[in-house]
């Protein structure tokens, strides 16, 4: 294993998928980076589960595209309902892209298809290092970590997820006074019976939203936002989750919970994305409701375009690029998180209001430009 160098262009900081896809963009453009992360194995659980067109497109630019939608199950519709109601259908198969669909494919599988691609390129991940200082100078940056080591760096990536050691380092911290904290549980099941394979599905309902996802083993992704989250959901809480949320006219029975977690989100986006040669991407940056499966994508876009930057920062001398990722990915993820909160509120509206709701729903989806729109913003599609 490597040596951990004591010099490097840039610097990762966290081997998610944002961290691999940025240094895997790094070591494609010919640069030399170092990764290091806090894990000791990529022993990462699977989180996310959905990959979009317009973050497929571009992660044409590291060459996992077609590697990563040949592991998923290409899912060409998205379907909100109420129960048994179809309020509105989301149709990817007609969006001008060549990833007309949904993928889905859980958050390891996409993580080793970067980690991949990354030691394809020459590079590698040094673990387990934690990050525990950071100071900059004119011309770079030292972090220091756990074990003793610094590395000295021209840039640095906090790509640390969102309890993000750098991000707070260096100062980029929101004050997260306006942040909404969420909390949800997630399971990924086995069922007999009435659930569609190639459709992934938003359920609106009283107690909260339930999204349900196809996985590429045959197994579904239970997504549900609750108050309080079991720390290992069983099968009697899955099948719950199920039938007060779910389709009411069959019976889905739960045969088996392969894996289940809980998570709690805050709903934030960082102040700024930039403090000199310190730069965030990923979760470090935003963090939102899984409402729309938006988080990962936002980030491997984040992950893309912060890569490109970097490259022209250090083979050109120039930073307008680094500044318009700065700025732009920022605005995007503002974009994203009213989105998904939107969706959020839409799907736990009260009593009262869903029949009008539903109705409304049901009207609009009638209205092709509107179901474009929906098509446009989910794929994001909308944001090239």
């Amino acid at each position: 294993m490597g040596e951990l160098p004591d010099r490097t262009e840039v610097l990762v900081v966290g081997a998610g998928p944002v961290g691999l896809a940025v240094a895997a963009s790094l070591a494609g453009h010919g640069h030399d980076v170092t990764v290091v992360d806090r894990q000791a194995t990529g022993a990462n659980t699977s989180r996310a589960a959905v990959v979009h067109a317009r973050t497929l497109e571009m992660l044409e630019r590291i060459g996992v595209s077609k590697r990563l939608a040949g592991l998923g199950i290409q899912a060409p519709q998205f379907s909100i309902r109420d129960g048994d109601r179809e309020l509105v259908a989301v149709r990817f198969d007609r969006l001008p892209t060549e990833y007309p669909y949904t993928l889905m494919v859980p958050q390891n599988i996409t993580e080793q298809v970067l980690l991949d691609r990354l030691e394809e390129l020459g590079g590698r991940v040094h673990r387990p290092y934690v990050a525990t200082g950071v100071s900059q100078t004119a011309d770079g940056a030292e972090v220091t970590l756990d074990s003793g080591d610094m590395i000295k760096a021209q840039y640095v990536v906090a790509a640390d997820g969102m309890n993000s050691t750098i991000r707070d380092l260096a100062g980029l911290g929101s004050d997260g006074n306006d942040a909404l904290s969420l909390s949800f549980s997630l399971a990924d099941v086995r069922v007999e019976g009435g659930l569609p394979a190639d459709e992934v599905l938003l359920f609106f309902s009283r107690p909260g939203m339930l999204v349900v996802a196809p996985l590429p083993d045959g197994s579904f992704r239970l997504v549900a936002e609750v108050d309080d989250a079991p720390e290992q959901p069983d099968i009697a809480y899955a099948q719950r989750l199920l039938d007060t949320r779910g389709p009411r006219r069959e019976t889905v029975r739960v045969t088996e919970v392969i894996w289940g977690s809980r998570f709690r989100i805050h709903e934030r986006v960082a102040d700024q994305y930039r403090a000199g040669r310190v730069l965030l991407a990923g979760d470090a940056a935003h963090t939102h409701s899984p409402a729309g499966g938006q988080g990962m994508n936002l980030g491997l876009r984040d992950a893309v375009t912060l890569g490109d930057a970097l490259s022209v920062a250090l083979r050109e001398g120039r930073e307008d690029q680094l500044e318009e990722y700065a700025a732009g990915s920022r605005a995007e993820a503002m974009h994203v998180v009213a989105l998904a909160h939107r969706l959020t509120r839409l799907a736990t509206a009260p009593r009262a209001v869903r029949p009008l709701r539903n109705v409304a729903l049901r009207v609009l989806a009638l209205v092709p430009a509107f179901r474009r729109a929906l098509a446009e913003q989910l794929s994001a599609i909308g944001h090239r």
